[in-house]
């Protein structure tokens, strides 16, 4: 609405403008012609006249809605009214003002709706204006005339509202769904007002959802922030198969962190394999994911994260993972992790590795943790070798665990000073045990 009121204002402006103009020109072009013939001069002099009177009415005209535009612009109760004094038919001053001089709100959108008879924002206005009043019957038409003037988000949002005001819930729901298939820049409000008629997400999703990606993608915005992971897991597939890669990969990476940081291992597998089958992510159906290191890691917790120490620094590349430990890093650290999922059952970890400078007994080891309880599972022994290492780790997996970390860790061993050296990683594979 806004944008329509910027072009009115302008394009009449540039009529009166090209008026003015086009009259200059044509008292230019008739002058001169008529001025070659002397038996025309009266003529050709009234004609100049007319011309010119006209020309300079065209230019006044413009000028003068110039002005009320600047003083619209300058946005005060004084200027708006000088505005309006300027030019008495600018419909969208009379909604200004309206919002300024509250004793004379309903004659002022009135006579905006009469200048303007689809002017949305006044039916809108003064819809509200006579629902504060108790005209309820007035105030419901004014709104459904605005959506019949104007079919974009804000009249469905106010007659969602009105209905919701009313205690209409099959009205408010009906609205509530017509609103969310045009959804605005910030559909929030719409979503929490669903909410305070029904707080279940599932109740709200087979409501109003639909298929239209930038309303899953606030939706799911909306969830997370109410910390329905449940219902995130439901809905986020949704995003995968209509919504747009680089868009909302990130967000899609935040559900999956916060599912894994809940413990779902379910509900996060599920995700994280629809994003590598729909090739929304380049990764391995190994675990752990992205073996060799190879890749940069994603910022998803099914791929390495490698934090960052003062004295410990980690780089993956062709050689594997390669970290310097400078001597000032902290005491206890973890060097790279992943979160894995694995069903019940026996497994043998394999990794290969060198070391530079590290001596035995110094505490860098592989770890596999329970996520829920961050109990150690397995531990490696010390990685230190000046030649290539392949070792095997086998370990267990509980009933009650599948959602583990893979870490690699450091802890000063006791009596030995912060180790100062390198350590390449070439490659570590989880393999299950044969059931028989």
């Amino acid at each position: 609405m806004e944008k329509f009121q910027n072009g009115y204002r302008n394009g009449t402006a540039v009529l009166y403008a090209e008026l003015g103009l086009t009259a200059l020109f044509l008292c230019c072009t008739f002058g001169l012609t008529i001025m070659m013939s002397p038996f025309r001069r009266s003529i050709g002099v009234a004609l100049r006249i007319i011309i010119a009177g006209t020309c300079g009415l065209g230019i006044w005209c413009s000028w003068q809605f110039a002005r009320a535009d600047f003083l619209f612009q300058k946005d005060t109760e004084e200027s708006v009214r000088s505005a309006i004094r300027l030019v008495p038919d600018g419909w969208e001053y009379y909604i200004r003002l309206a919002q300024f001089d509250r004793g004379h709100t309903r004659e002022l959108l009135e006579t905006s709706l009469r200048l303007n008879r689809y002017d949305a924002q006044a039916d809108i206005e003064l819809g509200l204006q006579y629902e504060a009043e108790g005209d309820f019957g007035r105030a419901e038409r004014l709104l459904l005339d605005a959506y019949e003037v104007d079919h974009t988000y804000m009249p469905r949002w106010s007659l969602a509202n009105f209905y919701f005001r009313r205690d209409n819930m099959p009205a408010f729901w009906a609205w509530a769904r017509s609103a969310a298939e045009m959804p605005a820049d910030d559909i929030g409000p719409l979503f929490e007002l669903c909410w305070r008629v029904s707080p279940d997400p599932e109740r709200i999703t087979g409501a109003i959802l639909n298929e239209k990606p930038e309303l899953i993608r606030q939706y799911v915005g909306f969830l997370l922030a109410k910390d329905q992971l449940r219902a995130v897991a439901n809905v986020a597939p949704r995003l995968v198969r209509s919504g747009e890669q680089e868009t909302d990969r990130p967000l899609l990476f935040s559900v999956v962190n916060r599912l894994v940081a809940a413990n779902d291992a379910a509900a996060a597998n599920a995700l994280w394999h629809l994003l590598i089958e729909q090739h929304w992510v380049v990764a391995d159906m190994t675990v752990p994911n992205n073996a060799d290191f190879v890749r940069e890691p994603l910022p998803v917790s099914f791929d390495w994260s490698f934090p960052e120490y003062s004295g410990l620094h980690s780089w993956p590349g062709p050689s594997g993972l390669e970290t310097e430990f400078t001597g000032s890093q902290p005491e206890e650290c973890t060097v790279a992790e992943q979160a894995v999922i694995l069903t019940p059952g026996n497994y043998t970890m394999e990794f290969s590795y060198h070391t530079a400078d590290i001596p035995p007994g110094t505490g860098i080891r592989w770890q596999i943790l329970d996520a829920k309880s961050n109990t150690v599972l397995a531990e490696s022994p010390d990685l230190s070798s000046d030649v290539l290492e392949h070792l095997a780790l086998a370990f267990s997996v509980p009933p009650d665990a599948s959602l583990l970390r893979l870490r690699l860790a450091y802890r000063r061993a006791l009596g030995t000073p912060r180790i100062s050296g390198t350590l390449v990683v070439i490659s570590t594979q989880i393999r299950a045990h044969s059931q028989s």
